[in-house]
């Protein structure tokens, strides 16, 4: 039995091979699966950032999502970022969970401020659910890579006594 991230894997390396998306061909037909897969994938990256920003912020951040929006060179993006205001106060990026679409690429992926790409595929709910685990890796790899690029006292839980 595979677990849920390498049947992505598994999913995306088909999908090269075989020159589609799930069932998309087509640009046009793979951008609304971007759009279907945002909105399923959405209350999921929710629970998740809502987790860190519990475990980690002890309740001080925010979570903000921008919904789909085009990029300059015509590809696709949404994003939900988790700002708190040690985040702010030192000028640091979120923690973020980007879905992107790039102009020239096969298919979406989901990736963070700091880290790189995962493959996105997410055609229904299940499929959303499933992203859950990877969602909280890019969360802990980006919170990870902003401690390290700044320090251990943006963390709430750290810093504050409880």
């Amino acid at each position: 039995m595979s677990t849920p991230m390498n049947e992505a894997l598994l999913r995306h390396f088909r999908d090269l091979r075989d020159g589609n998306h799930g069932p998309a061909v087509t640009r046009e037909d793979k951008e609304r699966l971007f759009y279907a897969a945002v909105e399923l994938l959405d209350p999921v990256a929710r629970t998740a950032l809502d987790e860190a920003n519990t475990d980690l912020l002890r309740d001080t951040g925010e979570v903000v999502a921008s919904g789909i929006t085009r990029s300059q060179e015509g590809g696709l993006n949404a994003l939900w970022s988790l700002t708190w205001p040690e985040q702010r106060a030192a000028g640091t990026q979120p923690i973020a969970i980007v879905a992107h679409y790039g102009h020239d690429f096969h298919h979406p992926h989901l990736r963070g401020n700091t880290v790189g790409d995962w493959p996105l595929n997410v055609f229904d709910a299940p499929d959303a659910r499933s992203q859950l685990d990877t969602l909280r890796v890019i969360i802990a790899a980006d919170t990870h890579n902003l401690v390290f690029q700044e320090s251990y006292r943006l963390i709430p839980a750290i810093t504050q006594q409880p």
